[in-house]
């Protein structure tokens, strides 16, 4: 299979999808709770490279969404909607949370902060592997 055979629509659309729970989870929902928890007011958050942090996130979505539309292409077979987005939400438990999980504790972090980055990544993956069941 080659790297590059995967469906782009879905591709996009999924990592699109990524970053829109991200303004909902990181902006209505827990952006108050969020900056409070890493200890930032709003000016500083706006005063950063806003370019630079959406364009980097923005690419670290595609790349994520690359990375499961290609897991799901090598799997050589037609995989249903719920396997799609149980297979999404199952990387989000099995890798992401331990890895964010065990960072913060070294490096001290809240669990506030802990279970607003878990919850996130949990609705971002879910979000993805949806939109590449019904895309791909």
């Amino acid at each position: 299979m080659n790297l590059f055979d995967v469906n782009w629509i879905a591709v996009f659309g999924a990592a699109a999808s990524g970053f829109v729970v991200g303004g909902i989870w990181y902006g209505p929902v827990m952006g108050r709770k969020w900056m409070g928890a890493v200890g930032l007011t709003e000016e500083e958050v706006k005063s950063g490279n806003m370019g630079l942090i959406y364009g980097g996130a923005f690419a670290f979505s595609l790349l994520a969404s690359w990375t499961m539309a290609h897991t799901f292409a090598t799997y050589g077979i037609d995989l249903s909607v719920s396997v799609k987005i149980l297979t999404a939400l199952g990387i989000a438990i099995g890798f992401i949370v331990p890895a964010i999980g065990t960072n913060y504790l070294f490096s001290q972090k809240s669990k506030v902060l802990f279970f607003i980055d878990a919850g996130y990544w949990l609705l971002f993956y879910t979000a993805m592997g949806t939109v590449h069941a019904l895309l791909g």
